[in-house]
């Protein structure tokens, strides 16, 4: 017996969802060009949607001429490469010039379907915004909108020497917070950044936070995690993972370490900072500048920069560090802060944006203050030094990550989409 139809106004499920990824592709691997946390996010949400029964399509721009117009990542799930702009990668702030071809590929593709075949439009970041909002429109649908970083907020916690946002952008958030039927946030503090920075309608706002792969992140032995990463059993590891760029600051990490030094000589001969991550869009020249750090600093012999790693390479490096470091001057979330916690390693990050949601300060990590060296040298010294306190952090990790499972995100998301859809179709809008 078909399902009875729902009375007009009552919450459904979407059939399928149209989620736009403009810059990045869910196929990218994490920590190198421009892919990173929300990669993971496209790709885990857009699987366990797949197996409640919501099927999704990934649109994202086309980078080379040979990948094919559809790939299937999962059963439910499939990436559609559209072509918008010249092969290759591109600085974010080109692709902006590029978004009405990637626009007009997006709405071929649909009108290869029979009328309504989308329900609902999920945009990640501001770029893919913009288009999904076209579409939206276009089809007459809801568009929900996840932003991931935000320029204004970006702005206001420059690195020394990073580029600020392009005015744009500033304004593509600000017609989106107006336009979107929804906003989802990663935090609380996101939620907050939007109503105090883009006069954001609280009550157009979920606050979904992101998940950790709990199957594939897990405690294991550390000793077997380091001989398999190439170090010896009494290796004290801190560890950094994600894109090398500015914003990020791997630089604090390595001037830490230095400071280390200088208050503990005896542990040179011990003491490993691996950095895991590639360049991050078209700033080439950043790896090249930190390793230069490292040997002005006079660390290059404890330093190894490392290429980005599978998943499960990746966990290994968490089981196996001491501690994982995350001194971003801004971030939305801190994937990799929960991802290290749920491999049972304490987490050492900067007190800023989604970071307090992600590690429970003095419980599963230690939040610092600003991008003072010596304030991070004092907690790892200490995390060295008490072996019995980093146990403690590294076993309370395990069950805050455990809080913060993808199926949990999924759950948000649903409740999001069911708010947002109604039973009627919404007018088509005939120009946009």
């Amino acid at each position: 017996m078909a399902p009875a139809e729902p009375e007009y106004g009552e919450p459904v499920l979407p059939r399928r969802v149209a989620t736009v990824s403009l810059h990045t592709s869910p196929l990218e691997q994490p920590g190198t060009g421009d892919a990173g946390g929300m990669n993971v996010y496209v790709v885990e949400v857009a699987k366990r949607l797949a197996e409640r029964g919501v099927a999704v399509d990934v649109f994202t721009r086309a980078t080379r001429p040979d990948q094919p117009p559809e790939v299937e990542m999962a059963p439910g799930v499939t990436v559609r490469h559209v072509p918008a702009g010249p092969f290759g990668a591109l600085d974010k702030q080109a692709l902006a010039h590029y978004l009405c071809p990637f626009i007009f590929g997006v709405l071929r593709t649909e009108a290869r379907n029979a009328p309504g075949h989308y329900d609902l439009v999920h945009g990640h970041y501001w770029l893919s915004g913009r288009a999904g909002l076209a579409a939206a429109h276009r089809w007459g649908v809801p568009m929900v909108q996840s932003m991931h970083t935000l320029a204004r907020v970006k702005n206001l916690a420059l690195a020394r020497g990073d580029t600020p946002e392009p005015e744009a952008r500033v304004r593509g958030e600000d017609h989106l917070v107006r336009q979107a039927d929804h906003l989802v946030a990663n935090t609380a503090d996101e939620a907050a950044q939007l109503a105090a920075h883009y006069g954001a309608d609280p009550a157009r706002i979920s606050t979904v936070a992101p998940g950790v792969d709990l199957d594939m992140f897990t405690p294991g032995p550390r000793a077997e995690a380091l001989r398999r990463i190439g170090l010896s059993p009494d290796t004290e590891l801190l560890l950094f993972v994600g894109r090398v760029q500015r914003l990020k600051a791997p630089d604090v990490l390595l001037r830490a370490a230095a400071e280390l030094l200088l208050r503990d000589p005896a542990l040179r001969d011990r003491l490993v900072v691996a950095v895991v991550g590639g360049q991050s869009g078209a700033d080439v020249a950043e790896p090249r500048r930190l390793a230069e750090l490292a040997r002005s600093l006079g660390i290059a012999d404890v330093v190894r920069m490392e290429p980005p790693r599978s998943r499960a390479a990746l966990a290994d490096y968490y089981r196996a560090a001491t501690a994982t470091v995350v001194p971003s001057h801004s971030e939305s979330f801190g994937l990799v802060a929960v991802e290290s916690e749920a491999c049972g390693t304490p987490v050492v990050a900067a007190r800023v944006g989604g970071l307090p949601t992600a590690v429970r300060d003095g419980v599963s990590g230690v939040l610092v203050d600003g991008h003072d060296p010596a304030d991070y040298a004092r907690v790892l010294h200490r995390l060295i030094a008490e072996r019995p306190w980093r146990d403690a952090l590294g076993a309370a990790g395990v069950g805050h990550a455990a809080t913060l499972s993808w199926s949990a995100t999924v759950d948000g998301l649903l409740d999001v989409y069911r708010g947002t859809l109604v039973t009627e179709r919404l007018p088509v809008a005939a120009c946009q």
